[in-house]
């Protein structure tokens, strides 16, 4: 590994247009596993002027029929939840209203063909959802074990959001972006070289005082998040630097499930698997699995046993073992890559009873409504709360660590 570099991650809030449709699909992924926790469910959201269109393939008790029959009520509470979730955002403009756009839903029955290949029967486990590989990351960067550039470009567009949501900064709109560069020594983060934040705002913020209130309002926010000795004389900023940004969200670009994976994950500080995570159940090996890696990353990493590690795993439709498990400590382990490696599927097998769909779902107790707060600032890097982000717990230290027979 380079020891002396710049990198850079950006994020987006959850206004951004790709994040509403994000938002959308996984609050359709909470309603329908509310009503079946087996429900199998690919929710494909787009989003622009006034408009919002479901698609995708569903299956569930209380949801829909084989036949394409909705459950009473149920198209209803869909909508409701979708124009719900757009409202929290806080979209109330006339290029996009949670009250008043165009609703299309078209979501049918999961494919037989599919369904026949992934579901559990009298002599075979449940099959993976689909074909894929996944990824899973952590590094001590951060005490969230997250590469810090993605870190501080999420922490930032939180404030921000925060500020908004608060009444505390009314001139802010939802849409926003960041990106984060920081320069590493001796392969740590010293110091922010470039800061780049371009946030929607109410008319008039583009010129003058207001424009300079703006300005000083985002240098506030982002003093909250990075650490003071890190923003230098040779920090540059830049805030809003095309500017003017009136019109965002839905209405300045179309949005769409899933086009933000690097945002989702570790902002280009590990490789990414093909798959999006929003919109899916966790039968959907591109989420869950890309979850259970994480999980044992950051239990790796938590652990002392290496201070950065990626994590690989493959499936193939139908199959319900993985078909392959990929350690790498990045020269950076306490102890042999291929011995770690081991170690992982050890302990894999006896806490979570393999690396199978069923084994990373119910283990990992993924078949409830805990993914709406996903779908914003990031899949990793959480805090485990109750329900929400078991992936993040470090449960797992002690267990790996008498593994690898430290």
């Amino acid at each position: 590994m380079r020891s002396d570099y710049l990198f850079t991650s950006e994020s987006v809030s959850e206004g951004h247009p790709d994040k509403v449709a994000d938002q959308i699909s996984d609050a359709v992924v909470d309603l329908f596993l509310g009503k079946d926790p087996e429900a199998r469910i690919a929710c494909e959201t787009l989003t622009t002027t006034q408009l919002v269109v479901l698609a995708g393939e569903i299956r569930g008790k209380g949801i829909m029929d084989t036949d394409g029959n909705w459950a009473p009520g149920v198209p209803e509470e869909v909508e409701r939840v979708v124009r719900e979730t757009v409202r929290r955002i806080g979209y109330e403009q006339a290029g996009f209203h949670w009250q008043t756009f165009r609703f299309e839903n078209n979501l049918h029955p999961q494919s037989a063909h599919i369904a026949q290949g992934v579901d559990a029967g009298d002599n075979k486990d449940e099959g993976a959802g689909d074909q894929g590989i996944m990824f899973g990351f952590a590094c001590d960067e951060t005490p969230d074990l997250m590469p810090a550039t993605l870190d501080y470009s999420h922490k930032i567009l939180q404030q921000l959001a925060a500020d908004r949501h608060s009444g505390a900064a009314p001139f802010l709109e939802p849409d926003a972006k960041s990106q984060v560069t920081l320069r590493f020594a001796g392969g740590k983060p010293v110091e922010a070289t470039a800061i780049v934040v371009s946030t929607q705002h109410k008319p008039g913020y583009d010129e003058g005082a207001k424009d300079a209130e703006l300005k000083a309002w985002v240098k506030g926010a982002i003093a909250k998040v990075i650490p003071a000795e890190m923003l230098t004389d040779n920090t540059v900023y830049h805030i809003n630097p095309t500017g003017s940004f009136e019109i965002g969200g839905p209405d300045g670009d179309a949005g769409l499930t899933g086009r933000k994976i690097i945002v989702d994950t570790y902002g280009g500080a590990s490789p990414h698997g093909g798959g999006a995570f929003s919109g899916k159940d966790p039968t959907k090996v591109d989420r869950s699995a890309a979850y259970v890696t994480r999980y044992l990353a950051k239990n790796i990493v938590a652990a002392g046993l290496a201070h950065r590690c990626t994590i690989q795993v493959a499936y193939a439709i139908g199959v319900s073992e993985p078909l392959s498990l990929y350690v790498d400590t990045h020269g950076t382990g306490a102890i042999d890559d291929a011995a770690l490696e081991a170690a992982v599927a050890k302990v894999a097998r006896e806490r979570l009873g393999g690396l199978t769909p069923r084994g990373i779902r119910v283990n990992l107790a993924l078949n409830k409504p805990i993914y709406s707060p996903t779908a914003a600032y990031g899949h990793f890097g959480r805090k485990p709360e109750g329900d929400l982000f078991p992936w993040e717990r470090t449960d797992l230290v002690a267990d790996l660590k008498a593994a690898a027979g430290l």
